[in-house]
């Protein structure tokens, strides 16, 4: 299986549907077989609840889901990367929209920005999305917003220009002060040639960790930081653990995104914390830091497969395990420096601590380890806030971890 049959989540069956329709559009000249895919097969497209389509995933884990959440297919683009943008449209704003799949992310940018706008300033997307099928798939839903169409005639240029469609079909105009230039590539390969200090947001919309981890990699991550302004925010819907923290180790600060169509709330990051208002929860800080769940997923030289980045991650939990992070089993961190009354989980907990020699949940270590969190506060401070309480417990940690070692060996064990 070639990487972009691999990385394309849509449904398998209507993958195939859409490719035979435009190697029919090519070859007969004919709109008919593009047009009649929505109607035809419409069981694939999935209407939400604020009347915007969303479309069918393969099956991954014996489950087959949508790419938006029920909730709203295009409400999630403006509750999750637009609102918490606060972007100043009397500047030009460039936007980078990683996993761009029917548009609507761009679109809602282009939505407001054509409400905001004065009228003298430029707005740039550079949308990165590997599957052809996916994007021709943002051409057959009805647009949920006027903004859509716009972002559909880039589509259509993009698709013509590489040979997969052949008819101009889209009627819209692009705006003169609106620039939509797709990337139909290996979002890692296509990051590497862009420009430094770029970006005043990156909208990260990859379907899953475990489908794409190559997307979420620490290493990924150092390419936004190069290229994001000092300023720039990054959104993403995930909660992930792993990806927060990769976050942090790429030199951002990271804080709670909003809630919608899910029960957590999402990930903003930025170089500035200045751009952020709200910490993560207090439990997610002190997992993140302390237990193996934390660790990122790698991709070092940024081409390594899903699979490869799943499994050494794996392996890299496992090693860390008991030896520089505590174990995530039980969730046994967040219980440092708290009574426990639940004996049972208690013993478990603690022989969890004792394997990183740390003598119990009220011991003067485990007090020590969780100690920044005293100072817990969920407004975001330049001084106190989700990124330096993380690396401050990542710290004691490895003190705590370090100083056992060294008595280990003055006493000749």
């Amino acid at each position: 299986m070639s990487y972009v049959e691999e990385s394309t989540v849509i449904d398998e069956t209507i993958y195939d549907l859409i490719n035979e329709a435009f190697d029919n559009e090519r070859k007969y000249k004919d709109a008919k077989y593009r047009n009649s895919i929505f109607s035809k097969y419409n069981e694939y497209f999935v209407k939400t609840d604020d009347g915007s389509y969303s479309i069918k995933s393969k099956e991954i884990n014996h489950k087959v889901e949508t790419l938006h959440t029920s909730t709203g297919a295009i409400s999630e683009s403006f509750e999750k990367f637009i609102k918490p943008l606060k972007l100043d449209y009397d500047e030009d704003i460039a936007i980078l929209d990683i996993c761009a799949g029917l548009g609507y992310n761009s679109s809602a940018a282009i939505d407001d920005f054509l409400k905001n706008a004065n009228g003298s300033t430029n707005l740039h997307i550079d949308l990165l999305e590997i599957s052809k099928p996916t994007l021709a798939a943002g051409l057959m839903v009805p647009s949920p917003i006027e903004a859509h169409d716009i972002t559909k005639k880039a589509i259509e240029e993009s698709l013509i220009d590489c040979d997969y469609a052949s008819l101009e079909l889209e009627s819209t105009e692009i705006p003169s002060n609106i620039d939509l230039k797709i990337h139909i590539d290996d979002a890692r390969q296509v990051i590497q040639k862009l420009p430094d200090k770029t970006y005043d947001a990156i909208f990260l919309d990859p379907f899953s960790q475990n489908m794409s981890p190559e997307l979420v990699s620490l290493d990924f991550f150092k390419e936004f930081r190069r290229v994001i302004k000092d300023n720039g925010i990054v959104c993403t819907y995930t909660s992930s653990a792993p990806v927060r923290m990769a976050f942090i180790e790429a030199d951002f600060y990271v804080s709670l995104g909003p809630i919608f169509g899910r029960f957590q709330g999402g990930t903003l990051a930025s170089p500035n914390p200045k751009n952020l208002t709200k910490s993560l929860p207090k439990n997610d800080e002190i997992k993140m830091a302390l237990s193996d769940v934390g660790i990122p997923f790698r991709d070092p030289n940024l081409n390594l497969s899903s699979q490869e980045i799943l499994d050494n991650r794996t392996e890299e939990r496992h090693i860390a395990r008991h030896n520089t992070k505590i174990s995530s089993a039980v969730k046994t961190p967040i219980f440092l420096g708290q009574e426990m009354d639940d004996e049972p989980l208690k013993r478990r907990v603690e022989r969890n601590l004792a394997k990183m020699n740390i003598p119990g949940v009220l011991s003067e270590e485990a007090l020590y380890i969780v100690e920044p969190e005293n100072d817990y506060k969920e407004e975001y401070l330049e001084d106190n806030n989700t990124r330096t309480r993380v690396l401050e417990m990542m710290k004691r940690l490895d003190e705590i971890k370090n100083n056992s070692k060294l008595s280990l060996k003055e006493n000749g064990e």
